[in-house]
C-alpha cells in the first residue's frame, strides 16, 4: 500500500498543495489532469526526487519520507523510456539488478522472465537503437518491474506513441497488471485510459488533487464542473434548486429538470451525453418521462461509433451522443426542433456551487509545473 499525506512542494511558482490519497496492495490507481496539474512533480515527490516541503509518504505502513529514492522500492517509468543508449536492452533491463546486487544467475532469471511477459525476449541482444517507440516503453517498463518493486509510478508512458501502439500497450499494462499483481500509480491526461486501467481515479488541477475514489464514482459523480468537463461530460449547467422529499426541481435556463438530491438554492449539475435520448419534438414519449427538454439541432457530427449532437435549448447548449446504429432510425437533423429526455438519476448535482466554480476550467491558467525540476536522482530506478 502506498499513501500520501498532506503533500505540499513549492518548485518556482508551482505549489503541491496538501495532496493526500492511498492506493491499497495491488491496486491500479489513475492520476488524471491537464499539463501543468502537476501530475509529474506529484509522482517525483512520491518516489523522492523531490523533499516535500510539508506531509509524508507510507509504503506498506512505513514512513519513507526522508528515504533517498533507491530504498524505496518504487519504480518509475517516465513518458520518455530514458533507457541507456549506451547498453543493450538486456543490460537496461539489468541495470537495476546489478546495482542492487542480485546475483548473475537470478538476473537472468528475472530479465528473461519479464522480456516473455512483455514479449520482447527477441530484442534482448539488440542495442535499444532503432526501437520503436512502444518497444523502448516496453524495454523500460521491464527495468523498472526488474527490481520487484512495491509500488510501480507510470508517467504518461503511453503519450509519445502512435494510437495502434498506445491500445496495444494498454492492452499489455492490463494484462500485466493481471499477472503480477503490482501496485500501480499511473498519471495521465487520457480518460480512455483511466476507464480501461484505472480501479482508482484521482483527478488533479493546478496542483491540487480535486477529487479521488472508485472509477464509477469518480466518472458518474464527479465534484465539480472542473472533473465532469475534463472527465468528457459536456452538460454542465447551472440553476436553482427547490426540493421536495427526495427530489428536487431544478430551475435551468431551458426549463427544469429534476434530480435526486435535497439541496436547494443555486446548484451546478451534470448529465452525461450518453445518458439522453433524442427524437423528433412531436414524439411521444413514456408518460412517466420527468426530465424532458426542448431545442433545436444545431449540427451533427460523425464520432466513429457514436454521433454527437449539438443542441440550442433557450439560453443552454446540450450535447447528445448516440450509437450509430441508432443515428437512421432517430430520424434527426440539422435544423429540426427535438425533444431531449433523460431519467432522473443521470442528473448529478454538484455538492456546492458558485459562479468560480462552475467556471473554474475557464479560469487564468497559473505558471507551469515544472517538469523533472530536480535533476538529482534523476536517473531512472
Amino acid at each position: 500500500m502506498i499513501r500520501a499525506e498532506g503533500l505540499s512542494k513549492r518548485l518556482g511558482d508551482f505549489s503541491l498543495r496538501d495532496i493526500s490519497f492511498a492506493v491499497a496492495q495491488g491496486e491500479y490507481a489513475v492520476l488524471l489532469g491537464p499539463t501543468a496539474s502537476g501530475k509529474t512533480v506529484l509522482l517525483e515527490t512520491v518516489v523522492g526526487i523531490n523533499r516535500p516541503d510539508a506531509g509524508s509518504v507510507w509504503l506498506d505502513g512505513q514512513d519513507v519520507t526522508h528515504a533517498p529514492p533507491e530504498r524505496r522500492g518504487i519504480g518509475f517509468v517516465y513518458q520518455r523510456s530514458m533507457l541507456f543508449p549506451n547498453l543493450s536492452v538486456w543490460d537496461n533491463i539489468a541495470y537495476g539488478l546489478r546495482y542492487h546486487g542480485v546475483e548473475r544467475a537470478d538476473r537472468a532469471a528475472r530479465v528473461e522472465h519479464l522480456a516473455d511477459l512483455l514479449d520482447i525476449a527477441p530484442l534482448l541482444r539488440r542495442s535499444i537503437h532503432g526501437l520503436s517507440g512502444g518497444e523502448m516503453q516496453k524495454v523500460a517498463l521491464a527495468r523498472a518491474l526488474a527490481i520487484e518493486p512495491h509500488v510501480l509510478l507510470l508517467d504518461e508512458p503511453l503519450a509519445p506513441l502512435d494510437p495502434l501502439s498506445k491500445e496495444l500497450l494498454r492492452t499489455e499494462l492490463q494484462e500485466l497488471h493481471h499477472k503480477l499483481g503490482t501496485t500501480i500509480v499511473h498519471v495521465t491526461h487520457d480518460q480512455e485510459t483511466a476507464r480501461v486501467l484505472g480501479a482508482v481515479i484521482g483527478v488533479m488541477r493546478h496542483g491540487q488533487l480535486l477529487q479521488f475514489g472508485p472509477k464509477d464514482e469518480v466518472f458518474d459523480r464527479p465534484a465539480s464542473a472542473f472533473v465532469a468537463r475534463f472527465l468528457g461530460i459536456e452538460n454542465v449547467l447551472s440553476g436553482r434548486a427547490a426540493p421536495d422529499g427526495e427530489l428536487a426541481r431544478i430551475e435551468l435556463g431551458c426549463g427544469s429538470v429534476v434530480a435526486r438530491t435535497d439541496r436547494e438554492g443555486r446548484v451546478g449539475l451534470c448529465v452525461r451525453p450518453e445518458l439522453i435520448a433524442i427524437a423528433p419534438a412531436e414524439a411521444a414519449l413514456p408518460a412517466a418521462t420527468l426530465n424532458r427538454i426542448q431545442g433545436v439541432v444545431q449540427s451533427i457530427s460523425d464520432r466513429g461509433a457514436l454521433v454527437r449532437y449539438l443542441v440550442a435549448a433557450a439560453d443552454d447548449r446540450f450535447v447528445v451522443l448516440q450509437p450509430k446504429r441508432e443515428y437512421a432510425d432517430a430520424a434527426v437533423r440539422v435544423g429540426q426542433h427535438v425533444a431531449l429526455s433523460f431519467d432522473v438519476d443521470a442528473v448529478h448535482v454538484f455538492p456546492r456551487w458558485s459562479e468560480h466554480h462552475l467556471g473554474e476550467d475557464r479560469a487564468e491558467a497559473p505558471a507551469q509545473a515544472p517538469r523533472g525540476a530536480c535533476p538529482v536522482r534523476r536517473r531512472p530506478i
